[in-house]
């Protein structure tokens, strides 16, 4: 058995492959692809193979499948151009007759109105009609995605946003990379959908409470409307499309779209996912 990770330079890709190795896989049954070797020399040291692979370079993709049982397909972070990345990975895929194709999608893919679920709605398209026998995780957000929050709000004391009582049902990144270890071991999961989310949907109160605690400091939430959203993040020097994509995130939120919980990460996974005050703070504290 060969288990090809793409994406392996990334934060989950890296945690996949700690989780597969945890779960008693073979290094020598791992390949770790991605555009910068250098930072896979840890997973190098444990005996995993290490290879080049571009989704903009057709060659590495072939190179690195050949021989592949099953491949995590880690979706692309270049937004506007997933879609074409994605194509080439999975012909590539099936040009090497993969048998097992593991995707990470977005919560409702085909259905969302996310604002990011139009690249992964097309690749889900794709894959269903590359014939590959699959699994799409549809993987909701993480609460490392709030760092960054979190260390503004450590400074001035609030949290800033246009949510109103929207509900995020975040999870750690570990929480997710250990389904996929799951998956990736389980021929059961072929054919299957996972929507994935974390146990408990919080608000931006808990969010800033948790902050709070974590920081050992006051912090509130501030709800203001998306206009007064876009002319303070106008303000900071964010260009327009950033501008437009975040305020959009938080009127999704807002709209509840990211604040299901189907338990099935839990399930997966084996335990209960990892609360947002500890996620944030073991984030806090590896960054």
């Amino acid at each position: 058995m060969t288990i090809v990770i793409t994406g392996a330079t990334g934060h989950l890709g890296r945690r996949v492959i700690g989780s597969l190795l945890a779960r008693g896989v073979a290094p020598s049954e791992i390949v770790a692809g991605g555009r910068a070797l250098d930072r896979l020399a840890e997973v190098a040291a444990r005996g995993v193979a290490v290879v080049p692979l571009d989704y903009t370079q057709p060659e590495t993709l072939d190179a690195a499948f050949a021989g592949a049982d099953r491949v995590l397909l880690i979706s692309a972070s270049e937004a506007g151009k997933r879609v074409a990345m994605h194509a080439a990975a999975i012909d590539a895929a099936k040009r090497a007759g993969v048998g097992h194709l593991v995707y990470t999608s977005a919560p409702n893919a085909r259905s969302s109105a996310l604002v990011l679920a139009a690249e992964h709605k097309a690749t889900e398209e794709l894959i269903e009609a590359s014939g590959i026998p699959a699994t799409i995780l549809r993987n909701g957000w993480y609460t490392e995605n709030y760092v960054r929050t979190a260390r503004q709000a450590a400074q001035s004391g609030e949290i800033v946003a246009s949510v109103g009582e929207g509900r995020v049902s975040s999870a750690s990144r570990q929480d997710f990379a250990e389904a996929a270890a799951v998956v990736l071991t389980d021929a059961a999961a072929r054919g299957r959908i996972y929507e994935l989310a974390g146990d408990t949907a919080w608000t931006f109160d808990e969010l800033a409470a948790a902050v709070a605690e974590i920081e050992g400091r006051p912090v509130v939430f501030r709800n203001v409307s998306p206009e007064e959203h876009a002319e303070i993040l106008t303000a900071a020097g964010l260009d327009a499309g950033t501008v437009g994509f975040v305020v959009g995130l938080d009127q999704n939120i807002k709209a509840g779209v990211l604040g299901e919980t189907s338990g099935d990460l839990a399930r997966l996974i084996g335990r209960p996912t990892t609360p947002l005050r500890e996620g944030l703070a073991a984030a806090l504290a590896a960054a």
